[in-house]
This record gives structure tokens, sequence and C-alpha cells, in this order.
């Protein structure tokens, strides 16, 4: 299925497309547009203005995917909590890791294309997922 969202990512972006292809839909393909009148037909727009896999209340794009498709992983929920701060910046959740996520997407979005940007932060979430996995298992911080 293609997916498609605003052209450069961030960090909300970039953790949707993420948990698209690892919770949702393995499949996944991603296309970048300017505005949301370019999505095209049958793709599913997500993070943009005006989208129903956008923001909505308090939450970020990432806990609206989160909760369309009734993912109860609390690993999940702690990285939504990040991806929230980083994007959000509005002190809902304690998620210290927050600003370093935000400046390494700035940075990476920066420098590389948005293609790039999703194949560079994939394995970091890959990674996070894994430690906050461990986390959750062990009932603390992981060795």
């Amino acid at each position: 299925m293609k997916w498609v969202t605003r052209a450069c990512v961030h960090i909300d972006c970039s953790a949707c497309a993420w948990l698209i292809l690892r919770h949702v839909d393995p499949q996944a393909q991603f296309v970048f547009v300017s505005e949301p009148d370019q999505v095209p037909d049958g793709a599913t727009a997500f993070d943009m203005r005006g989208v129903e896999l956008g923001h909505h209340g308090g939450d970020c794009t990432f806990e609206t995917i989160l909760r369309r498709h009734d993912l109860a992983d609390p690993v999940l929920w702690r990285i939504a909590a990040i991806v929230h701060e980083a994007d959000l910046e509005d002190d809902h959740y304690d998620a210290p890791e927050a600003a370093g996520f935000d400046l390494i997407l700035r940075a990476l979005a920066m420098a590389h294309t948005d293609e790039e940007v999703l194949a560079m932060t994939s394995p970091i979430f890959d990674a996070v997922y894994g430690y906050i996995r461990r986390s959750v298992i062990t009932g603390g911080t992981p060795a």
C-alpha cells in the first residue's frame, strides 16, 4: 500500500513510517508531497494537516496511528511518549530522550533526502524498541 506524508520529515513522521512498516503494513511504500491536495488516489495520508492519521486532540500522529490500529503494546506507547514530547514539546510526558531524538531527526533532515532519513532512522527505532522492550520485561534499565 502507498502511504503519503509531507516532504521534509521530522520526528513524528519518521517514527510513524517505522511504526507503519513494523506494525501495520510491512509492504508499505512511502511517497512525499508538499501539500495534502497532492495525495494520490488510493494512498493513505499520514502526518499532514487535515488527514485522519494526523494530530488529533492532544495526540501526535504516532499516537493517532496506535489508537486507530488498536496497538496496545506498552513499548510502542513508551516510544509514543518520546515522539510526542519531541514533536509537540508540551511536557505532557516525562520523556527526557525527546530532545535528543528531535536534534538527531532535524540534523538528518537537513543533510539527507526524506527516503534516506527513513532508511537511517528505521534501525534506530528498531534498537530503541528492543531497548525499551527489555526494560519492560526486566522491570528496570537494561545493562
